[in-house]
Order: C-alpha cells, then structure tokens, then sequence
C-alpha cells in the first residue's frame, strides 16, 4: 500500500504517501484455517503513510457517469474510465460481499512501467473492490482496466480472496507507449497456504487449467518479443521473465516469506534448507516453495502473530547482535544500508517494522450472509506491538478513532488511534525487552478477549436477521465496533500513562500483585528504591572493545 482514496464523488481524490516497496502478505485458505474462513494478512508499510481505516459506501450512479483516476503514488491525474451504474461498499481492503485485495510491489524491469497511462495498482485494488463479487470476477476486472486503459506502475504481486477461493495474481505493464498489461494468477489448493513480500513468487505455472490458473494470453509472446525468454512454453518463468530473482530479493523479501513459512509449516517445511536461500548466500538449495501445507488450522490470531516476527529465533533474529543495542530492540532504524572500508552491509528487514501505517487480517467467512461475515480486523502502526480490532464490512461508518481525517503524518491528533499507538510504541523502542512483553500481553488479551466477542455478535446479528429485523443489524454491528474501537483507545492511553511511570528515566518501579505501586510508606507518594535490570553481557562486551580503554576502573 502506497497512498489512500480521499473521497469518491464522481472523482477519485487523492493525497500522501510515497511508495513503500515493502509490504507482507499471508494467505489462507478455508481448507488451512480453524474455522473455514478464508484469511489475508496485509501490513502498509511506509515512513509517510498514515494509519486510518479507507470506508467508501456503495452508491448508484447515473447512466454515462464518468470517475476520475489519479496515480496512486504521485496523485497526479491519470485519466478518466466511464463508472458502473452501482459501486460496491468497501472498508480497507474488503468490500461488502467479503472480496479481499491486498498487494506487495515486487518492481521488475524499469523499462515496463507506462506513466502514460491512466490505471495503477491503487485503482486497481479500489476501484475493482467497488465493482467485483468474487476473486475470479476480480481478476477479470483488473484486467479489463488494464487493457484498456494501461497500467502504470511496476509490478505488483495481488492476493485476492472470496468466501470460497483464494489467489495470488502478479503482472507488470508493457512499458512506455504500450496500454495493457500482461499478468498470471494462481488458485492457491484448498488447504494450503501462500506468502509474498514485494518478490515476484509465481515461476512455471499449467497452461491447461482454467480452474486453476488463469493468464494474459501474450503473458509468453510478449516475454519472447521483448528478448525475456527463448524456450518451450511449458517452461516459462513469470518470474523469471519479469523480474528475475537477486540477492537483495531474497534478503529483503523471499526471507519474509520464510519467516512465514518456518512458523506455520512447522515439519511440513525444512526450515534449515531453506535458511541459506532466504538469508542470499545459498541460492543453490532450490526455490522456496509457493505454495505449502500448514502444521495445523490456523487461527485469525495465528496470522496476527506471523505479522508481528522479527525472525525470532533464527540466524537473522534482530535482537541478537549488537545493533539491538542494550535492551534487545529488534529494529533498525533507516537508512538499511551501509559501508564500512569500502565492503557493503545491509540491515534486516523483517515482517514487523516500525514504519507501518496500519496492518490488516482481512476474514471472509463463508457460511454467514454477507451481512455478517466480511471482517477487517483493523491495526495502526507496528504490527508487533499495536492490537487488532474487528471490523464488519457492513458498518454505517469508521470509528473515530480510525477514521479519515482525524490527523495526518503532519498533523496531531489526540483522538486518533494512529499517534496513540505510535507515541506508546515510540516509549517501548527505548526499553524494548522490558516494555515490550507488557505490550504483548495487553495486546493477547485485547485479541482474545474479541474472538468471543464476535462469536457472540455474530449470533446476535443472526437472530435478528431470523427474526425479521435485518434491517437493523448493521446499526448493531457499526455500534459494536464503534465501542470496541473506543476501548481499545482508551485502554492503550491507560496503557501509555501505565508504563511511563514504572519506566520513566530508565527505572523499574517495584509493584505489588494487584500492579500498584510499592511506596516506602511515607504516605508521600515516594515509590521504594526502583530496580535497574543490568545491561546485556553481549552489548557490554562490544563497548569495552570499543571504548573499554577509557572506561575501565583503575587497579
């Protein structure tokens, strides 16, 4: 994700970001997940996006309507297409009908990006939202815009999900002076999962399976016209073709996708083989898999926890060299590379990072009405340390907290979810391996704790359905989110207030059972002498090496 639709009149308005190259995609199918739903995990992932929640309500429009498009990067205006009579409504990245669109950029060759013409990644992902039912009707839609009226950008990677089906879509444009695009998608099988991370995944794909896969018919002439490829067609490679695969893919990317992979495959996924292809020094293993079967049935809360992986326990785990400094801090901060005596170092880049605007487990269920099902359990800020909250598809409106407008990446908000999460989060990367399992655990809580919730809201909003008073049940669900949404705010201000008194200044206020605060008995509010948790051996040996010299106690 790169830049967010403003308003829809006849006009699509846009404003913000610049691209960000670095989003995380899991999908699930309902044959993987624990209770059938179909589930997509999506972070947006950019130093100038800001966290709120996209709502555009369906709406009819008259015969001969015309929508404006403009570039979802630069927000210059691309060009106009004619509007369909009825637009579907949309939250995030779901539309009313349970579709879900969600992307990562994998770039490709240079030269097959068209700033001549008019549709990019973000229209397509809105406007096919607002016009499409189900993910094969989606992959006709998107490529229905881009014939006719080209593609701008580089190429993208799709995850496109129904009640029923999941896919993984990638293409590319044809370069400067050429409308169209060319593109292949794959049914990802029924209990099986996938992942991408701005990598081209799609290698050899059948080209005798409709029900299975589906592509531009020049996805192969094109590739051979334009000296990309020379064998049999069997042998095609869209990745190979379009954006061949190199080091910094498989460090920066393909390893998030390994990260993913190690967790939820569990003995289904030799994660030692796939060590070296995923940290870029031992390319030769073989191709991480596109597809494969979980360990287990996952859980929304499962994916959740994917989203938020530092590579824990790994060789590339961010919390064990010295760049983590004293307290473990599992990020980087930019620019990711570096040189040292002219030799050349990259930072990791792992699934969760401090620069995300806002972060999604999108969740269509099947087997409830359309009403009911779609959910976009909604997040701002780094996934590692922010909660997600449920939010049907069907609400009347955002709440407050999420909503467009209250603040900008400029602008403060003392009611908007994005600055609350990012100043909590800001206070925990400074004393990460103490703050951070407070965090975690207010965060469980807060998940859990709305898993039942939903149960209970599901049944609610059925009964009335049964009872005659459908018409009341989006009422019931925009109410509901609204006040989970709210308490989730308030929660994390408390949570905020919480942590700068027992951490403030480096301290560790000692607390009884019940989390208050021990006094020294004064009756003056003077806490006991406060605990300082000593630094890690392994930062303190790189500071004696550095500057021990100087430092160390005389005989």
């Amino acid at each position: 994700m790169k830049r967010k639709l403003i308003a829809f009149v006849l006009a699509t308005v846009l404003c913000g970001a610049t691209r960000t190259d670095a989003c995380t995609n899991v999908i699930v199918t309902k044959g993987a997940s624990a209770d059938g739903s179909c589930l997509v995990s999506y972070a947006a992932d950019s130093h100038q996006l800001y966290g709120e929640l996209y709502y555009k309500p369906a709406a009819d429009w008259p015969e001969g309507a015309m929508l404006d498009i403009y570039n979802w990067d630069s927000g210059l205006f691309g060009g106009r297409i004619p509007q369909v009579r009825h637009t579907y409504q949309t939250v995030g990245n779901m539309n009313e009908h349970q579709l879900i669109i969600c992307e990562t950029t994998f770039g490709g060759r240079e030269e097959l990006a068209n700033p001549e013409a008019v549709v990019g990644y973000g229209s397509l992902i809105y406007v096919t939202l607002q016009r499409a039912k189900t993910a094969r009707e989606a992959i006709r839609t998107i490529d229905f815009l881009m014939q006719n009226w080209g593609y701008t950008d580089e190429g993208e990677t799709f995850s496109i999900a129904d009640k029923d089906e999941c896919w993984i879509m990638e293409f590319v444009g044809k370069g400067k002076g050429r409308k169209g695009g060319v593109w292949v998608a794959r049914r990802v099988p029924d209990g099986m999962i996938c992942a991408h991370a701005n990598c081209s995944r799609i290698t050899t794909f059948p080209l005798d399976d409709p029900e299975n896969c589906l592509y531009s018919p020049d996805v192969i002439s094109f590739a051979r016209e334009m000296g990309y490829f020379d064998g049999k067609d069997e042998e095609f490679s869209f990745r190979d073709a379009y954006s061949p695969l190199k080091w910094d893919s498989m460090r920066g990317c393909e390893s998030r996708t390994w990260a993913a992979f190690r967790k939820l495959g569990g003995k289904n996924f030799d994660a030692e083989r796939y060590e070296g292809f995923a940290t870029g020094h031992n390319p030769e293993i073989g191709e991480m898999p596109l597809f494969i079967k979980p360990e287990r049935k996952l859980t929304v809360k499962d994916i959740a926890d994917i989203m938020r992986d530092h590579y824990e326990g790994t060789v590339l785990d961010m919390r064990e060299d010295v760049g983590a400094g004293a307290f473990r801090a599992p990020y980087r901060w930019r620019p990711m590379g570096f040189e040292v005596d002219s030799v050349s170092y990259e930072f990791e880049r792992p699934i969760a990072t401090q620069q995300t605007g806002f972060w999604y487990v999108c969740q269509s269920r099947g087997w409830l009405p359309d009403e009911i099902g779609g959910i976009c359990w909604f997040g701002v800020d780094d996934a590692a340390t922010s909660a997600l909250t449920p939010i049907y598809t069907t609400v009347k409106k955002v709440p407050e907290c999420f909503a467009e407008g209250n603040g900008n990446m400029m602008t403060y908000s003392p009611t908007s979810a994005f600055w609350l999460f990012n100043r909590v989060t800001h206070f925990a990367y400074l004393f990460y391996d103490r703050v951070e399992p407070e965090l975690r655990k207010a965060v469980d809580e807060y998940e859990n704790e709305n898993i039942s919730l939903v149960e209970e809201t599901d049944r609610l909003a059925l009964d009335m359905m049964k009872a005659g008073n459908g018409g009341q049940v989006r009422t019931l669900l925009t109410e509901w989110c609204c006040q989970r949404s709210q308490y989730l705010f308030d929660t994390w201000t408390t949570m905020g207030e919480y942590l700068l008194v027992k951490y403030m200044d480096g301290n560790v206020k000692k607390q009884n059972e019940d989390g208050s605060f021990t006094d020294n008995g004064s009756g003056a509010f003077i806490p006991e002498m406060p605990s300082w948790p000593k630094y890690r051996e392994r930062w303190l040996r790189a500071l004696v090496g550095d500057h021990g010299t100087v430092m160390r106690v005389a005989d």
